[in-house]
């Protein structure tokens, strides 16, 4: 132990654990930080040799003997079944299911959707329904036949601290230089400061910002390996890391289907990884999210106000000298088409990823630290809780070029600092100054990339600066761009040809060096008039018949275009009744999701004597819990005397089958080519009519 140590332990005695103890244990498990601090800080809350040598040993045993595996999830389930009861530490679900009125959980490597739980569990924890929790699950086997469900959860301890002293923590931290408080931190996130620069360590607290200042929109971009999403996916229980893939509104702000807010009702902290692989489905998410990005507040068919930070985490491909040194490219360059300039124009700070040291054995400590989960504790407290930007506002003067977003988000970052390094009180001017000039900075690296993608002059402003205690003007500048003029004054020949629209990323497999083309005002208009055309115009009325064994449709090919700018489509079809069928309906139901603007499916059907009313029921009821999912409501309704079959679209567009849904030929095997895609299928002869109503 260091003299910084022994501080810290007589400071915060039994809140915080030794680092290296950790880097020991977590190299052979999969288990998140704050999960293995929790059992460090019962077993090794000691500073004897001896002591942690057996608490070391008594946590393997616990993570042996309670932590599931993926692979030991069936050997899992027999020991519950055979001793009636185990406690497990696993991540816990609940989802509601609306057929069967009722919750049931899952654990995420027990493999057992159907887990029994009390409702006192799910509404003391609502992160239960919404990304789920860790926690200490004691299991047990219901020996009841009658009932549907093989085990039920008898209790569950989340693995967070049960009760934070702010006051204390406040107190505590008065005892301690700002220096050594900022060391203290960078071990507690498992780095050993002395192995770091002043400007690094800043770099890692920026990334911890989002989870101590509620609405600070963030953005990290650069190399592989320098642990981007560790502090999102570990160090707090109250953050969540979204990994790639398709994002919805109905997932992320709110599903109007369920009446329910999305995550950021339930998250400190919403991360997006890999964020060049992000897809956005429903147009409507990226305008959702401008709303809430500046303001913390959207309207979704409800009013939503809630605290939650957003944080965008990539990779940079291209060498950043390459980057700033060129026309063509800019630092935004990974990030998708649908992020357009006034999704960037709300980032408080773009952090230089290419400075952080990557991942390595030198780099962590083998000092004490905060037990992970209680600085995470304090940080939420102080996101839920306190306020310094008023504080902030009355000591900050800012420059001429410093415009309004531009203010709001060097406040936030400032404000973020504070809490994370001075929760007990104000600091002095030349600290203050050091916060003030790093925030300016990662500011104005924002303002300098949409300046260099916007063709106008609109960000022109780059020369961000501040009044230091002296009454002094400071001019803050990028390192990376100091004295680069492609960068600071990039040419702008009007609309140029090596300038992407707005939101689109610039490409190097797309540049061509050309000289600059300036429209003529009639050309603009020519070609304004051609893209503005509705897609509606465009399509035609239809009439024609498919032939028996053709091949080449499917419900796509038929109904997709006529889709733009639905809502709500209504399929009247009396033969919605076999197997078959229901099969049918459930792809022409999966056509129509390609259109994200549709909120709404009417399936108006009947059925006779012969049909097995309980099975289409329950055939129907999945596939409406399913589309409640994705934010579209399917509305069943039976009408008796329904002979005709039609499509209507509310958009106008009617579509006439002759015989309905049911036009494929059954296949011969269902292992034969066609069964999954229909355009390959053999089809029976029918009529079709598309038509303008």
């Amino acid at each position: 132990m260091d003299a910084l140590d022994e501080k810290l332990i007589e400071g915060f005695d039994g809140k915080v654990v030794r680092k290296d103890l950790l880097h020991r244990i977590k190299k052979g498990t999969n288990v998140p930080t704050f999960v293995l601090e929790f059992l460090l800080a019962r077993f090794c809350a000691s500073d004897d040799d001896d002591e942690i040598q057996e608490g070391l040993s008594a946590v393997l045993d616990t993570l042996n003997d309670n932590y599931v595996r993926p692979d030991e999830a069936n050997a899992a389930q027999s020991k519950v079944a055979t001793k009636g009861r185990h406690k497990f530490i696993d991540k816990v679900h609940v989802r509601y299911v609306e057929k069967e009125k009722r919750h049931w959980a899952s654990l995420e490597n027990f493999n057992s959707q159907r887990i029994a739980i009390g409702e006192k569990f799910y509404k003391n924890n609502d992160r239960l329904l919404e990304g789920g929790i860790w926690a200490e699950v004691t299991l047990c086997h219901n020996e009841i036949e009658e009932d549907d469900y093989a085990f039920y959860i008898e209790d569950l301890r989340p693995i967070q601290l049960s009760r934070f002293d702010y006051e204390a923590y406040c107190e505590n931290r008065a005892g301690y230089s700002r220096d050594d408080w900022l060391d203290i931190v960078m071990r507690s996130v498992g780095l050993e400061p002395s192995k770091l620069t002043k400007r690094v360590k800043f770099h890692f607290l920026a990334r911890l910002a989002s989870l101590v200042e509620a609405n600070y929109n963030f953005i990290e971009l650069g190399p592989r390996g320098t642990g981007k999403s560790y502090f999102y996916s570990e160090f707090s229980p109250y953050s969540t890391l979204i990994s790639g893939g398709q994002t919805s509104s109905a997932s992320l702000f709110y599903n109007n289907a369920r009446r329910k807010v999305g995550l950021v009702g339930y998250w400190d902290t919403i991360a997006f990884d890999e964020v060049g692989n992000m897809r956005v489905k429903d147009p409507d998410t990226i305008q959702i999210m401008k709303d809430f990005m500046a303001n913390g507040r959207f309207s979704r068919g409800a009013e939503v106000i809630a605290d939650a930070s957003m944080t965008f985490i990539g990779n940079l491909d291209l060498g950043v000298e390459q980057v700033v040194n060129s026309t063509e490219y800019d630092l935004f360059q990974p990030l998708p088409k649908e992020f357009d300039l006034a999704v960037m124009d709300r980032f408080c700070m773009y952090m230089p990823g290419w400075e952080m040291p990557k991942n390595s054995s030198e780099f962590l400590t083998k000092n004490y630290g905060f037990i992970t989960d209680y600085l995470a504790e304090a940080f939420h407290y102080q996101l839920k809780n306190t306020n310094r930007y008023e504080d902030v506002s009355k000591r900050l003067k800012l420059g001429r070029c410093v415009e309004g977003r531009d203010e709001k988000g060097i406040k936030k970052t400032v404000a973020a600092f504070l809490k994370m390094l001075h929760p007990h009180g104000s600091c002095s001017d030349s600290e203050f100054e050091e916060y003030v000039s790093y925030a300016v900075e990662g500011r104005r690296r924002v303002k300098e990339q949409m300046n260099k993608r916007k063709p106008d002059d609109e960000f022109a402003n780059i020369r961000l600066s501040y009044f230091n205690a002296n009454n002094q003007e400071i001019f803050v500048d990028c390192p990376e761009t100091i004295g680069v003029e492609a960068t600071l004054n990039p040419i702008k020949p009007g609309v140029s040809s090596d300038i992407p629209d707005d939101g689109e990323s610039h490409k190097p497999e797309e540049a061509v060096a050309q000289p600059a083309k300036v429209e003529s005002s009639t050309q603009k208009e020519a070609n304004t008039s051609q893209i503005d055309v509705p897609e509606s115009i465009k399509l035609k009325e239809q009439h024609f018949k498919i032939t028996y064994d053709s091949t080449g449709y499917s419900y796509e090919s038929l109904i997709t275009p006529y889709l733009a700018k639905a809502k709500a489509v209504v399929i009247e079809d009396p033969y919605i009744r076999a197997k078959h069928q229901l099969n049918n309906f459930v792809r022409f139901c999966e056509a129509v999701l390609k259109q994200p603007t549709v909120k709404k499916i009417t399936l108006v059907t009947s059925y006779d004597d012969q049909t097995n009313i309980q099975e289409m029921a329950e055939a129907l009821k999945d596939l409406q819990q399913s589309l409640l999912e994705l934010d579209v409501e399917l509305d069943i309704q039976v009408n008796e005397n329904l002979h005709d079959r039609e499509i209507r679209i509310d958009n106008g567009w009617t579509v006439k089958i002759g015989r309905g849904l049911d036009f494929f030929q059954k296949p011969d095997s269902w292992f034969g080519v066609g069964v999954n895609d229909l355009s390959l299928r053999k089809c029976l002869e029918t009529s079709i009519d598309i038509f303008k109503a």
